[in-house]
């Protein structure tokens, strides 16, 4: 990447001999697959659910965002819990954070329809810096020499109440804010998001279904991120719709659940000016599939779309 452009952002980010930490991976699936951002949704779907998901941010654009997530989880015990696995690669510029985080959660049915869970999670991400990505002016500035690396742990939590209609969750997935020192340069690797996300299902005939949907993401040092989006649900399998991140970005997505056990999502987002101009698109792409494993599963589950 031998771009001056990014040592810009390299100089804007450093100040005071202090590094502005790494942001979450973002996706736009989320509703459809809520795990990546809150370990209470491992189990929900009563059945052994797994996906494979790859985001590109801005194409076209040098050194944009890349993310890799390849996740699964199960639900256990009579549906009572549950247990799930996440690794995640995400790069921007310089940079790649690896991540493997496993997780369980457990389900307290309130009355005949309500249900709260709550979710656990645990692991390590590794950060990466590669400087020799960079092109800086001065080849010798101490700053850019050679590569850091550094393996930190993570924790997350979250809770999540839903019934078959409406979706309400609350989570904290990294909880742990990491730092390191590098010499004189005092880096902070990540500072905590918070999100909260709610959904809810209108029934418009027997065979449409309307689901309006938003995220609120909370993180220090950036500004507050509203997510609103709708999709139709059609013959519970297919689902179209529109999405919006901050009036900033704009997108349509749309989903195919094919036999009963695979699907395939895709979403297509272009940017306003506001951002970095309507010629770099976005692309998410969701590969996922499920099975019915225990004798306790079924694929009935109002999340299992």
């Amino acid at each position: 990447m031998k771009k001056n452009f990014f040592i810009i952002i390299l100089l804007v980010l450093v100040s005071g001999g202090k590094l502005i930490a790494q942001q979450d991976p973002l996706y736009s699936q989320y509703i459809n697959n809520p795990l990546v951002i809150n370990p209470a949704y491992a189990g929900l779907t009563d059945n052994l659910n797994m996906a494979v998901i790859y985001r590109q941010q801005w194409a076209g654009f040098e050194g944009s965002p890349q993310t890799f997530n390849f996740n699964g989880h199960i639900s256990l015990l009579g549906n009572k819990m549950g247990g799930s696995l996440m690794i995640v690669s995400d790069q921007i510029g310089s940079t790649t954070v690896n991540e493997a985080l496993a997780g369980a959660s457990y389900r307290i049915p309130l009355n005949n329809e309500l249900t709260l869970s709550f979710g656990l999670q645990a692991g390590f991400a590794n950060y990466k810096i590669n400087n020799a990505k960079l092109n800086p002016q001065d080849p010798t500035d101490p700053l850019f020499e050679g590569e850091s690396n550094e393996f930190v742990p993570q924790f997350g939590a979250g809770a999540i109440l839903s019934n078959d209609r409406f979706f309400l969750g609350f989570s904290m997935p990294r909880m742990l804010k990491n730092n390191f020192n590098t010499g004189t340069l005092q880096s902070t690797l990540y500072n905590q998001h918070f999100y909260a996300m709610g959904s809810y299902i209108i029934f418009l005939s027997e065979r449409i279904r309307l689901r309006p949907s938003a995220l609120v993401k909370v993180v220090k040092g950036a500004p507050l991120s509203v997510d609103l989006n709708a999709a139709f649900i059609i013959h519970e399998n297919y689902q179209v719709g529109a999405l919006t991140r901050n009036g900033n970005t704009y997108g349509l997505f749309g989903q195919l659940l094919w036999k009963d056990k695979f699907r395939l999502g895709y979403v297509f987002e272009i940017p306003t000016g506001k951002s970095v101009g309507t010629q770099f698109t976005s692309h998410e792409i969701t590969l996922g599939m499920r099975f019915n494993v225990l004798s306790f599963h079924s694929n009935t589950s109002v999340f299992s779309f």
